[in-house]
């Protein structure tokens, strides 16, 4: 690495914590790892909880098991360090569990140089050992003793808790007391270089049930039948294609089935139906998600979206029904601000500037509910791919520099008034 000319002394018992510290961190990521912790597994995201918990009041953390059964899940982890007081609250947020349950057949740890492959090995098990290194790092440099921050690793980021209100109580309470969240899941990289991240777009559901008049096929579109309930969901689905794209969202079909009998099954993952071909369809259904970058463009969306429902064909009905899962993250010019403080130890570290990575590319987390109310900035996790997929793999290389930016990022905001 190139000399840290700019580094304080404080800041260069960092970087040499991080590298001393690296094997240890490796060994501490593949012990979570081997653990299974699929969000419905909740022995296995409290038996991560168990490990992880130790390692942060080793570090003069007052942490927290908060139980999340009443929400069907198993619970999130809350650590608090008290500093300075006025200086800057900041809030770390990341994520035990995974989407690999104990049923999924990809569980194995396996290592080839600098590239794991895992359940979770980048999200967000990387991210997790992370934020560990850093706050080891600054704990060994003196820097810890002065931050006021707050660690949120819930258990359910993957498939949140219901109800929503209340699985994400504790984590909307903690933004209430800071004033930057920090969020520790993967570093985009685009064409080999580390990106910077200061928005995720939020993620909502959409379901759409139409009926028509069902009976003989030779009677469509004559005779006052109608059209029958499939054509007008392909309407309407189609419409939604046609009118509302715009910059920074994305609208998709998941799952559509219509006939004389079609419905979802209770979860809405899985339909059934039943039909002829010579009888008019009488009922037909389809969901699926759209994502957008700010909350004015989720209500204008839903606005377009309720319009062209409203336009029936004759001789059917069409109903509208909009989920609103994770909040967006917008771009904003505090969270702008908060990359360009990174990149200035990017440039003291000798590491390249981190350009802004477009909002399409990244989906929604955690930190989207807490967006409204602090300055954040994402991605301060590890660097890998696959995510969500058997595959998923992450580079070991990347933890000592998303550690030592994320230590030194926080030192020097420990330092201030935010």
């Amino acid at each position: 690495m190139p000399a840290a000319a700019q580094l304080s002394p404080h800041e260069e018992a960092i970087v040499a914590a991080v590298d001393a510290g690296n094997e240890d961190i490796v060994g501490f990521h593949k012990a979570i790892v081997e653990i299974n912790s699929g969000t419905h597994n909740a022995p296995g995201v409290r038996a991560v909880a168990d490990v992880v918990m130790p390692e942060l009041a080793a570090l003069g953390f007052d942490v927290e098991w908060i139980d999340q059964s009443a929400q069907g899940r198993a619970g999130h982890v809350f650590a608090r360090h008290a500093g300075t007081p006025g200086t800057t609250r900041m809030l770390l947020i990341g994520h035990l569990d995974t989407v690999f349950e104990p049923s999924a057949p990809f569980q194995d740890y396996t290592r080839e140089g600098d590239k794991v492959t895992g359940p979770g090995a980048e999200d967000d098990k990387g991210g997790v050992a992370i934020m560990l290194a850093a706050l080891r790092a600054m704990h060994a440099a003196g820097t810890l003793d002065g931050a006021n921050i707050i660690v949120a690793l819930t258990g359910d980021e993957e498939a949140v808790g219901s109800p929503r209100e209340a699985a994400r109580a504790d984590l909307l309470a903690a933004a209430q007391e800071s004033d930057v969240a920090l969020d520790f899941e993967g570093l985009a990289r685009l064409d080999g270089k580390d990106m910077g991240s200061i928005a995720r777009r939020s993620s909502n559901s959409w379901q759409v049930e139409t009926t028509g008049n069902e009976g003989h096929s030779s009677r469509i579109f004559s005779g006052g039948v109608g059209y029958g309930a499939i054509y007008e969901l392909v309407r309407i689905v189609d419409a939604f294609r046609e009118q509302l794209p715009e910059e920074d969202l994305t609208y998709n079909v998941g799952i559509i089935a219509g006939g004389s009998e079609a419905a979802l099954s209770e979860d809405r993952l899985s339909a059934t139906a039943y039909g002829k071909g010579n009888i008019i369809s009488p009922v037909a259904v389809a969901r699926g998600d759209f994502r957008t970058i700010s909350p004015e463009q989720t209500e204008r969306v839903v606005a377009k979206m309720e319009a062209i429902v409203a336009q029936n064909l004759p001789g059917t009905t069409a109903r509208l029904e909009v989920s609103r899962s994770y909040p967006p993250m917008a771009p904003t010019a505090g969270n702008a601000a908060l990359l360009d403080r990174l990149n200035a130890i990017n440039a003291d570290l000798g590491l390249e500037a981190m350009a802004v990575l477009p909002p399409i590319m990244r989906g929604a987390g955690d930190i989207n509910f807490v967006a409204p109310y602090v300055d954040g900035l994402v991605g301060l996790g590890a660097a890998g791919g696959g995510g969500h997929a058997p595959g998923e793999w992450v580079d070991l290389s990347s933890f000592p520099r998303q550690a030592k930016r994320a230590a030194i990022l926080m030192t020097r905001l420990a330092g201030e008034h935010y």
